[in-house]
């Protein structure tokens, strides 16, 4: 209604202005026919009027609706007439020499001597021999002139009226058909806001305004959607990744107190001792372990930067391989690095994560494939833009269903990893969250001949910038 009301009183402006021009432009265009007809006829009228002034009594016939007065040098009328048109006549004023010679004959409106009727009155100097005389004034009355403009207001306000009516009315049914997609917007945010984020916005053609914003709006929903599934994932991550580590913190701490008190009541005989210290120690070096692995992620999962230079992965892979061989002096390790064009393989990245992951994955190897089993790291480059590194052993292998979930936090395969090896289950999550934040990917997939192959993709260059 406030745009219908709106409308109305700008229309209604509109209209008032538009009456006030075309009543203003008529009645300049009528007075200017008027004074025409005045300038024309004055001149015969006042040689008439002239010629008849030793016999006043007896003066020429004056047309019709005119009214004429003839005054002497100093202004006193010495005979006016005026037609029976009107029984008014009208108030021509001053009439002396001086005053009317101001005039410049321009023609100008005057009142009645008596009554309503307006006047237009062109006066000047009647001259002889080339003397003034006397003046004159002629006077045409304007009757016609407002009887037209009353006439004219009378149809302007009537158009005007039903103007302003049938346009208000057909404003507020074309307001409500356009307000009737507003009021389904407003509906969908009603049940947005009571938590259904799953509405949408009806949608309109796309070339009006309502529909561009409905698509936009419906963007917007669709994002707002997946910011909050987002988040609720992430949440409850959160709460599984803290009762996760609060039952792995639990253990060790049970077991430390355990035989802290024990020893404290005097139930650890001084043989056993030693042996107590020693397992205290063993957990505290795991509680210690795992507390290490928690940082890390925590900090890999606030999005720190990384530390970008150039890595050779050949050489990482080198490195690791040593590392695995003074564990397993038994074990046999192969670096598979085929000479490469341009920088070999060398890929941009952070030098300590790399390295951290080739140290995770070397200690996977050591504690959960037979002791002697042979390993390979396979260097790879599948274009230009990339680099593979694949960690292949030949252990007992992991199962697919087990494959798709060894990235999640704490996830353990029962079968070969438990807490008596000392796995937290989180080395394999460190590892993808690294790479990850590298830009690149990690999986894992069966070794052809038994085992376990992860393989990790890198980019030559990361496709963020390192703070």
């Amino acid at each position: 209604m406030r745009l219908v009301a709106l409308f109305s009183v700008l229309l209604l402006v509109a209209l008032v202005v538009f009456g006030f021009v075309a009543l203003t432009l008529l009645r300049r265009t009528l007075v200017q026919e008027v004074d025409s007809q005045l300038r024309s006829a004055a001149e015969t009228i006042v040689i008439n009027s002239v010629n008849a002034l030793p016999n006043p009594g007896g003066p020429g016939p004056i047309p019709t609706d005119y009214a004429v007065v003839i005054a002497n040098l100093d202004g006193s009328v010495a005979w006016q007439s005026a037609s029976g048109a009107t029984a008014a006549f009208p108030d021509v004023g001053d009439l002396s020499l001086g005053h009317v010679q101001e005039q410049s004959r321009h023609p100008y409106t005057v009142g009645s001597e008596d009554g309503p009727v307006r006047w237009r009155v062109v006066a000047g100097p009647v001259v002889r021999d080339g003397a003034p005389i006397a003046t004159a004034a002629v006077a045409l009355p304007l009757t016609s002139v407002e009887a037209t403009m009353s006439e004219m207001r009378t149809w302007l306000l009537v158009v005007s009226a039903a103007v302003l009516a049938g346009a208000a009315g057909a404003g507020y049914v074309v307001v409500r058909r356009s307000l009737r997609p507003l009021r389904r917007i407003e509906s969908t945010a009603a049940a947005i806001a009571g938590g259904d984020l799953s509405q949408r916005v009806p949608p309109e053609p796309p070339t009006t305004e309502v529909g561009s914003l409905s698509r936009s709006l419906n963007m917007m929903l669709g994002q707002v959607e997946a910011s909050f599934a987002q988040r609720t994932a992430s949440e409850r991550r959160m709460q599984r990744f803290v009762s996760d580590a609060s039952h792995e913190l639990r253990t060790p701490l049970a077991a430390m107190r355990g035989y802290a008190e024990l020893y404290r009541l005097g139930g650890i005989p001084d043989d056993d001792v030693p042996q107590v210290m020693e397992r205290l120690e063993r957990e505290s070096v795991r509680m210690g372990s795992l507390v290490n692995d928690l940082l890390a992620l925590a900090r890999l999962d606030e999005g720190r930067g990384l530390r970008l230079g150039q890595v050779d992965l050949a050489q990482l892979a080198a490195d690791a391989a040593e590392d695995l061989r003074a564990i397993d002096p038994a074990r046999t390790v192969r670096v598979e690095a085929p000479d490469a064009d341009g920088d070999g393989w060398a890929v941009e990245g952070d030098a300590d994560q790399l390295r951290q992951v080739m140290l995770n994955l070397i200690g996977n190897v050591a504690s959960y494939t037979p002791a002697g089993s042979p390993v390979e790291l396979v260097l790879a480059r599948p274009t230009a833009d990339a680099v593979v590194l694949e960690v292949v052993d030949h252990g007992p292998g992991i199962a697919p269903d087990d494959a798709a979930r060894v990235f999640d936090r704490f996830y353990r395969v029962e079968t070969s990893r438990s807490r008596s090896a000392g796995g937290s289950g989180l080395g394999l999550a460190i590892v993808a969250a690294i790479v990850g934040a590298h830009g690149g990917a990690v999986s894992v997939v069966p070794t052809p001949d038994g085992g376990t192959t992860v393989r990790i993709e890198l980019p030559v260059r990361p496709g963020r910038s390192a703070s």
